[in-house]
């Protein structure tokens, strides 16, 4: 199976389909933002969540590098909570951890899809380079804040260890621990089926207008 969303605005226009079926051996061609240090950090959530993912996006004179970050971000949010919702009676687990690493950068990511939009970014005392091959790490930043809003979850990502003279290092190691999270998140159990992230269930809102009051 697999979920195609579409996010159009007058400054963009952006697609995301994911699936979890066989590995695309010609995944790496199929994410296509402007930024390619952005693509590489896809490479890694696709490779460590197992996932295959395609983006496309289309500028309308607004070459801002916030926008197509945390609108990817929500775009990718909203795709991932499509999977989450199909698969929720199945046993999806909805929740995930991990670490990622590559020599000595670590990070830890939490994660939890409880229909509550959440982002704790910790660098503790990591310093992390301002910019990194062509992009501000700021704007990554903005990715996963654009990603808790689509995907109405709670991430925490603390960055324990890692050199600011390193910094593409810091950021590979972010985006593994997150796509390793996913991940387990994604993981569908017998055990669980029609079971929730949280012990309080689905939520469920009822909207009434009234035009005469």
């Amino acid at each position: 199976m697999a979920i195609t969303v579409t996010r159009t605005t007058k400054e963009s226009m952006i697609q995301v389909k994911i699936d979890r079926l066989a590995r695309d051996p010609d995944a790496k061609r199929r994410i296509n933002t402007p930024l390619p240090f952005f693509n590489h950090m896809f490479e890694h959530v696709a490779w460590r969540g197992e996932i295959n993912i395609e983006i496309e996006v289309k500028l309308d004179h607004f070459d801002l590098v916030h926008v197509i970050t945390e609108d990817v971000g929500i775009t990718f949010g909203k795709a991932i909570k499509a999977y989450v919702d199909e698969h929720a009676k199945d046993g999806l687990v909805g929740y995930g951890h991990a670490y990622g690493t590559i020599d000595e950068a670590l990070t830890r990511a939490v994660l939890s899809f409880e229909s509550r939009a959440y982002l704790d970014f910790n660098r503790g005392d990591v310093v992390v380079p301002m910019h990194m091959e062509g992009i501000h790490s700021e704007d990554l930043v903005a990715f996963f804040e654009g990603f808790v809003q689509g995907a109405m979850c709670t991430l925490h990502l603390d960055l324990l260890k890692g050199r600011e003279s390193h910094g593409h290092h810091i950021w590979e190691s972010i985006f593994r621990a997150f796509g390793m999270a996913l991940y387990e998140a994604l993981h569908v159990r017998a055990w669980r089926k029609e079971m929730t992230a949280g012990v309080a269930g689905s939520i469920e809102f009822e909207v009434v207008v009234d035009e005469n009051e």
